[in-house]
């Protein structure tokens, strides 16, 4: 009896349906091996094989610009040929690709395998976009919170076990680390055969193929978005910088403040997300994103002044601000990323949304070292005012969303 109410209790925290625990399961797996490997890779390419890391940056920098163009036409075939079938086969690709990077031995074959990977995986995260909406049913936010809770704790064990991995140093605990990510590409692509056939959604007569690209109200939240999330690589780039070359806090600080950043993400991600279902909602907490960086950053900065254990719980006491702003940015994008795209065109729309997001992160490096840190303490108040008017425009936004999105009746009339 106690058994059975255990396994129900971790079956409901899962999903609410056997669809959704079926996407959680499999998002976890893959996000676990895309732990061991991301936190490897670099060292691998290098030590391992061998090659300069200026010519590592660059295939994976090629890689990726060519991949961006992927996501939008790969969206768009998932609209029409369903979800589930394209994203497949995207993993079938991603498995196979990353599997053969244990064979690369030259710039030039490092740069054709992870291009080939960064286009698969672009069209499958736009399909993916377009399933969790068709697997969410009627608690859309809920399940959207619930799998990010997982696939983030998932990150965190694969990044647990590629750590002592890496203590080995070996040539064969590396290229364990990229097969276990290969498998779970292949895993997650066997699990996604347990979900049902969702049929494809027709479009409204006389509707516009590339729909997005006409929708304003979206274009400027996927600009948003692209922007705000800026936000990811201050903890995991520039908070580690400042912390090492401005602050006198102990190097423990950089481990401890990643571990507070994921460990706040899982527990408090359920609890706030799945309050946030609707444009209006979104918008809110796209504002209170906002405020809450612009409290974190400020005193991220202020470390540089303080001794030296004063600094460090002011660093992990702003990682813990910063991680509650990142779990209200997150729940906001989810609620007007998904919620401003139609459901016959999640998969485009989701594919405009990662383009946004992607070149974002692209340009993050860049502006973070040079403008942030070349201007010191000036540099994080000016990021903190950049994030706060981001968020300000959140309310805005969803009001300028749902006016322009179509009635009910006007869409039943449009589908009948």
């Amino acid at each position: 009896m106690i058994k059975r109410s255990l396994a129900g209790r971790i079956g409901r925290l899962a999903g609410d349906s056997r669809p959704e625990r079926v996407l959680i399961a499999a998002s976890f797996v893959n996000r676990v091996g895309n732990g061991l490997f991301n936190a490897a890779s670099a060292l691998y390419f290098t030590l391992v094989v061998g090659l300069p890391a200026v010519q590592v940056g660059a295939a994976l920098t090629i890689a990726g610009v060519i991949g961006l163009c992927a996501g939008i036409p790969g969206g768009h075939l998932a609209d029409r040929r369903g979800a589930r079938t394209i994203m497949m086969l995207a993993l079938v690709v991603q498995a196979v690709s990353m599997a053969s990077l244990v064979l690369v031995e030259s710039w030039t074959a490092l740069t054709i395998i992870a291009t080939v990977d960064q286009i698969a995986a672009a069209v499958g995260g736009a399909a993916w976009g377009a399933l969790v909406v068709r697997v969410g049913g009627d608690r859309p936010a809920r399940f959207r919170a619930k799998l990010r809770t997982f696939v983030n704790l998932g990150v965190v064990l694969g990044t647990v076990g590629a750590g002592l991995a890496l203590a080995a140093g070996t040539r064969g605990a590396y290229v364990t680390l990229i097969l276990g990510n290969a498998a779970s590409f292949a895993l997650y692509a066997v699990l996604l055969l347990l979900l049902p056939r969702y049929p494809v959604l027709a479009a409204p007569p006389q509707q516009r193929r590339w729909l997005a690209f006409t929708d304003r109200p979206f274009l400027a939240f996927t600009a948003l978005y692209g922007a705000m999330g800026l936000q990811y690589p201050v903890v995991s780039l520039l908070l580690p910088i400042w912390i090492s070359e401005h602050t006198e806090a102990p190097r423990w600080t950089v481990a401890a403040l990643f571990a507070v950043n994921s460990l706040f993400c899982v527990l408090m991600q359920t609890r706030i997300g799945s309050r946030i279902e609707t444009l209006h909602d979104g918008g809110r907490a796209f504002r209170n994103a906002g405020l809450l960086f612009l409290v974190s950053c400020p005193m991220m900065a202020l470390a540089a002044y303080t001794p030296v254990w004063a600094a460090a719980g002011l660093v992990l006491t702003a990682i813990f601000v910063h991680s509650l702003g990142e779990v209200w940015e997150s729940s906001a994008c989810f609620a007007l990323g998904f919620g401003l795209a139609p459901d016959h065109a999640q998969g485009q729309y989701q594919g405009v949304l990662g383009l946004g997001f992607s070149a974002g992160q692209a340009l993050a490096p860049a502006i973070l070292t040079t403008v942030v840190l070349g201007l010191g303490t000036k540099g994080w108040l000016l990021l903190a005012v950049f994030f706060a008017a981001l968020g300000a425009a959140g309310p805005s936004l969803a009001r300028w969303g749902t006016r322009t999105r179509p009635q009910p009746g006007v869409a039943a009339e449009a589908t009948g």
